[in-house]
């Protein structure tokens, strides 16, 4: 039977991965389709500033965001001019480097699906006087769905696993900002090893699904 704390932490795991995960879809999808579609030569900038959390210690990116969302950073400056505080140790700061640190795993794979679809039934349909809209909504978006599919199931798992920019930004602060990873981390400081088992069992059987649902149920899978 799970603790208390143990519900809060989930809870609040789940809470912080939806959330971001939906923003992520928002954000990334025409950030992948510029990066599919464009010819320009930030191509290469953009691409590589959005992957740079793949090789990036994530001590590393949860650091130079705590300095930036400080009182003395150009984001801690702006959200005080705002009257919002600051949003290093809040659940907002958290949801913030979340989607940081997991941009490229919803960006890439809606990217490749956009790549993939080509010139010709994008050519056809304005043939039929399409507009652009009709064309992404009617055309593009359908035939991405297995790039959506991939990308949503890799934001949400890489947001629940998430550890080192958790810590830096969100802190331990049960209820507020202590998710799965840190409670576990808890755990395994005061010797509790029981309770660290619960919750890792727990992530084990998580991550397995997941990677389960990506080579099983992955719309449109190629046999």
């Amino acid at each position: 039977m799970l603790s208390p704390d143990n519900l809060t932490a989930i809870f609040l795991t789940f809470k912080l991965a939806t959330i971001v995960t939906c923003l992520l879809l928002l954000i990334g999808t025409p950030i992948a389709w510029w990066l599919a579609r464009t010819r320009s030569r930030l191509k290469g900038v953009i691409g590589a500033i959005v992957a740079l959390p793949i090789v990036l210690p994530s001590s590393v990116l949860g650091f130079y965001l705590l300095m930036s969302m400080g009182p003395n950073g150009p984001v801690g400056q702006l959200t005080q001019f705002l009257g919002l505080g600051t949003l290093p140790f809040t659940f907002a700061g958290l949801v913030i480097a979340s989607v940081f640190y997991s941009l490229p795993f919803v960006v890439q794979p809606i990217q490749n699906a956009f790549e993939a679809i080509g010139e010709g039934p994008l050519e056809a349909a304005a043939t039929l006087r399409a507009g652009p809209w009709d064309r992404f909504f009617t055309i593009v978006i359908p035939l991405a769905l297995p790039g959506f599919f991939t990308a949503t199931v890799l934001g949400f798992a890489h947001t629940v696993g998430e550890f080192g920019v958790v810590l830096m930004i969100g802190g331990n602060i049960p209820g507020v900002t202590r998710v799965i990873s840190v409670q576990i981390y808890d755990y395994v400081e005061a010797m509790e090893y029981t309770q660290a088992h619960e919750l890792s069992g727990l992530m084990l059987g998580f991550s397995f699904l997941v990677l389960l649902a990506l080579y099983t149920i992955n719309p449109h899978k190629k046999d």
